[in-house]
């Protein structure tokens, strides 16, 4: 019988091509499950929460993983550390030694006994990102460069923030999504602040979920209107048309996904029996529907590159 285990991860997503595993390209779980082989001495893959896509970092990720009994508790050898401890001890050094840095991009901060009814994917309530901006006559951090997108404009702040309060409650983001074969553009956008903070502007989202290119779509929309070119009002105009063909997608280094959120232990089996059940339901309502952009699920988005419309400040990608 596996023991399942919650592994809470944060990464640096420069130099990989998202978190979902690619052949001959190096991803976030790639390097995980190579180290996972290792340590349990066969195939371990992940569930995560939320697969973020190349050049986006992640300082909350959660994933789960079930690993054979005797892995787990065998962890710590001869050593006094707990088997949980021992086990992301374990785990870090052979992602270090696998990435030939004395510093990994990918560090696993936990790793814990997962409670019943656990999944990191099903049952969550919400994730939570953050796309950092240094605008025009914000401190150039060169070390903090990797993570902040620098524009060579001042940006209005208050009139994002005012945008992106349309964008709050239950709505189809087809306008803001890359829709794919059986996926809902359907979400429910629980928080939407932009505010200055420590010298940058900061676009907080929080969602149930979030679809492919969804939060770097936003950002995209909401620096049109932070730089002039757009009222605030616009955005609900973008959101009410539901059309993708001109999306304008802000790069990836400026997003990291922060934080995601569970219920209670006890309410954890049920989530996920509603997250699949809710799941189920979207892919059956859009394959009947041509129509209607279909999705296998209502997590975050994945990680095939796609072109977009010519963005001012740096090359556009791909979240």
């Amino acid at each position: 019988m596996p023991v399942r285990l919650r592994l809470d991860c944060a990464y640096d997503g420069s130099a990989f091509a998202g978190w979902a595993v690619q052949p001959g390209l190096p991803t976030v779980q790639g390097t995980l499950e190579a180290a996972l082989a290792v340590l349990t001495r066969g195939r371990s893959p992940l569930t995560v929460a939320g697969r973020t896509d190349a050049g986006v970092h992640a300082r909350g990720q959660v994933a789960h993983v079930d690993v054979p009994v005797g892995s787990f508790t065998t962890a710590p050898g001869r050593s006094d550390r707990s088997p949980e401890e021992a086990f992301a001890r374990r785990l870090n050094a052979l992602v270090a030694r696998d990435r030939g840095l004395r510093q990994p991009d990918v560090v696993v901060r936990a790793a814990t006994v997962a409670p019943p009814g656990f999944d990191a994917r099903f049952s969550a309530l919400w994730r939570r990102y953050t796309y950092r901006i240094a605008d025009l006559g914000a401190p150039r951090d060169p070390l903090a460069r990797a993570a902040v997108l620098w524009v060579d404009r001042r940006l209005d702040a208050d009139a994002m923030d005012h945008a992106a309060a349309s964008l709050v409650g239950e709505h189809d983001f087809l306008s803001f999504c890359r829709p794919r074969p059986g996926a809902t553009t359907v979400r429910t956008v629980l928080d939407a602040r932009v505010r200055r903070a420590e010298g940058l502007v900061r676009v907080d989202l929080r969602a149930d979920a979030f679809c492919h290119s969804m939060v770097r779509a936003i950002v995209g929309t909401l620096l049109a209107v932070g730089e002039g070119r757009r009222e605030p009002e616009w955005v609900a105009q973008v959101l009410g048309a539901r059309s993708h063909d001109a999306m304008a997608v802000a790069p990836p280094h400026g997003l990291t996904l922060e934080e995601v959120g569970y219920p209670a232990d006890a309410d954890l089996a049920a989530r996920a029996a509603q997250a699949r059940a809710r799941r189920d339901q979207s892919s059956s309502s859009s394959s009947s529907n041509t129509n209607s952009p279909e999705s296998s699920s209502r997590s975050a988005s994945s990680s095939s590159p796609s072109s977009s419309p010519s963005f001012s400040t740096s090359e556009v990608k791909a979240e």
